[in-house]
């Protein structure tokens, strides 16, 4: 027993993955490259500031995922202004505090298991024509990056 827990603990160091996947048709959590709108990296350059979550990309419409079991704090927004896709999650759990954003959530609070469906990812193209669609998921302390838990 005590054995399987160390390989299991090592594993789960050395593969870097504590998240369980975004989104439907991603299993992978394959972050968004380079395209007309930049790069969806962390601390990608956005014009004078950086990017302070990572991109997980995903087809308009397609399910997303609780990437770990926690609750669902709150509405986050993304922009002050509003449009399309201005809508998004606070969520609390296992340790960590992250926003998921451009989607619409099936319920801004409550309890959730990894794995279950949060919400559905919003029309990304009607706001930035050419963009590949993605999830948001930034840490609630945008100065720490989400990257290696994917």
């Amino acid at each position: 027993m005590l054995r399987g827990i160390v390989l299991f603990i090592l594993f789960t160091q050395v593969t870097g993955r504590r998240w369980g996947s975004l989104c439907a048709g991603n299993p992978t959590n394959r972050v968004r490259g380079s395209d007309t709108w930049g790069s969806g990296a962390y601390g990608a350059p956005r014009g004078s500031r950086t990017h302070k979550g990572v991109d997980v990309v995903c087809s308009d419409g397609s399910d997303v995922y609780a990437p770990f079991d926690g609750t669902l704090v709150r509405r986050a927004n993304p922009y002050s202004r509003s449009n399309a896709i201005n809508n998004g999650v606070m969520l609390r759990g296992s340790g960590y505090c992250v926003k998921i954003f451009y989607i619409q959530p099936q319920s801004y609070s409550g309890n959730v298991a990894k794995g279950e469906t949060i919400g559905q990812l919003l029309r990304m193209q009607s706001v930035y024509p050419g963009i590949t669609s993605h999830v948001h998921i930034q840490m609630c302390d945008t100065s720490v990056d989400p990257t290696p838990n994917l």
